[in-house]
């Protein structure tokens, strides 16, 4: 059995696949990487590289034609930023006045960063910036129900009627939006302008259209957490790693 075809195991499940290795090292895009490899420009361990193959950046020499590609592999950067409001989630918006980029310090701008699940412009709180793909598209795919709570403050107390609309669902736009969850700390929710909202999907400015259908103004919107990730205390305007030990928090416990 050659190196390329390998048995995958659950170690070797953990490695990267050689496209994103090859966009990891900066050489190109992940698309660019998947040509290439189609096109048998890339090697591993002297033999013609397949596409899907995962490599291990430590052990293997992958070369791109005659050209040994070192690894620049090391451990994603994730963090959790609590965004203020009128800054963008984008790296790259003519139109924004700020960006929740520039809220890293230098040594972090560098990097390719995403934001993994974003909060419009006027709302602040818990935003995901990480340079790993594969866990920014986790966390915004709606097949892993990633459950967000957010906390909303509104310019009249919540009736009913629309509550229960909310939660049945409504139509907008040619767009079927809906909250999970609407609850108060003071227990009812029903003639409450402070409300907790929790949803595991979402859609562009979900909450806020919502509300807005039912004449309600959103005087504040604040996402306070991400799966068992919370908030907490990080100031507004500030940043932290996540630790190895809170990542598997972000997403629900598969039941066996």
């Amino acid at each position: 059995m050659s190196k390329n075809s390998s048995k995958i195991t659950p170690s070797t499940q953990a490695l990267p696949k050689l496209q994103k290795f090859l966009a990891d090292s900066g050489i190109c895009s992940r698309r660019a990487g998947e040509e290439l490899i189609k096109e048998g420009q890339v090697s591993v361990n002297g033999e013609t590289a397949t596409l899907g193959i995962r490599v291990n950046p430590e052990r293997d020499v992958i070369k791109v034609g005659q050209k040994r590609i070192q690894s620049k592999f090391s451990k994603p950067l994730i963090f959790m930023v609590n965004k203020p409001k009128g800054f963008t989630c984008s790296n790259d918006d003519p139109h924004a006045e700020r960006l929740i980029f520039e809220l890293l310090e230098a040594r972090h701008r560098n990097n390719r960063l995403f934001c993994a699940g974003r909060l419009d412009r006027d709302s602040e709180g818990l935003v995901i910036l990480t340079n790993d793909g594969n866990l920014a598209h986790k966390l915004t795919h709606p097949s892993q129900q990633v459950r967000k709570k957010y906390q909303v403050e509104i310019n009249e107390p919540l009736e009913y009627e629309d509550m229960r609309s909310m939660l049945a669902g409504i139509e907008d736009e040619g767009e079927f939006l809906q909250l999970d969850e609407i609850r108060a700390k003071s227990g009812n929710p029903v003639g409450s302008t402070k409300l907790e909202i929790t949803m595991g999907h979402g859609k562009k400015r979900e909450i806020r259209r919502c509300f807005q259908r039912f004449r309600y103004k959103v005087k504040k919107l604040r996402r306070v957490a991400i799966g068992g990730i919370r908030l907490g205390k990080l100031p507004l305007g500030t940043y932290r790693d996540l630790k190895d030990s809170e990542i598997d928090l972000l997403f629900p416990k598969q039941i066996s």
